[in-house]
């Protein structure tokens, strides 16, 4: 994968919007960035961490209850501190703040349960390109640029993750040509979730699903690349 910017970002929905901006922008310490209007009834709140984007999405419809989706926690590497600090902000979602480098991580990583290790590790390897590379805090690490994504085997992973629900959905890897990435993932066995669409002048999106449903986004970002063709 041709990584426009060298840095995952993770996606989250909510209902909850006061206590979740609250949390984020307090107690976990991430700087709000701006507003998206992705449609009436659907704001994403964009906060920064590292250089990654944490997407609080706010929904004025209630959310389908479902079950979570294999992303199960944010891990942000926060200079300053000696010691790891977990949290949990008011709907559950977890978030590890970490001195740099511990088990590897200098930016973000995103921790993934997975039913099946190894069709994920053939999927990141294969279909997404990533390189994999050692690692004590996981059974398996991929790197994405400076950030991480942590794979660990689970009873309790999704099946079918679905995108539409409460908690972590989804991740957005920012590249140059939206429908090459997504053509090459296709053509490697992924599933396709989203053709690759045009938003306005902001970005070109698709995406795609990871053997347990798990969705992922590549966008093509105006702002990022300079140019949506």
């Amino acid at each position: 994968m041709h990584l426009a910017k060298p840095r995952i970002d993770i996606g989250l929905s909510t209902n909850n919007l006061a206590a979740m901006l609250a949390f984020w922008q307090g107690e976990a310490g991430v700087r709000f960035d701006h507003l998206l209007k992705i449609r009436p009834g659907h704001d994403q709140h964009r906060h920064d961490a590292n250089g990654s984007v944490v997407k609080i999405n706010h929904h004025a419809d209630p959310l389908p209850a479902a079950p979570p989706s294999g992303y199960r926690a944010l891990i942000i590497a926060r200079p300053g501190l000696a010691a790891p600090s977990d949290l949990v902000d008011p709907d559950g979602n977890r978030l590890r703040l970490a001195p740099p480098g511990l088990d590897g991580v200098s930016q973000i990583a995103i921790r993934l349960i997975v039913r099946d290790l190894v069709a994920h590790r053939a999927f990141y390897r294969d279909a997404l390109g990533l390189t994999e590379e050692p690692t004590a805090a996981a059974a398996a690490a991929f790197r994405a640029g400076e950030s991480l994504i942590l794979l660990d085997p689970s009873g309790d992973a999704p099946a079918d993750a679905q995108v539409a629900g409460p908690g972590w959905r989804y991740v957005t890897f920012q590249v140059f040509k939206v429908d090459e990435e997504h053509a090459r993932v296709l053509s490697a066995g992924g599933r396709e979730a989203l053709a690759p669409v045009t938003l306005g002048t902001t970005a070109r999106i698709s995406m795609v699903r990871d053997p347990d449903g798990n969705w992922i986004e590549f966008s093509q970002r105006a702002s990022i690349v300079g140019s949506l063709t």
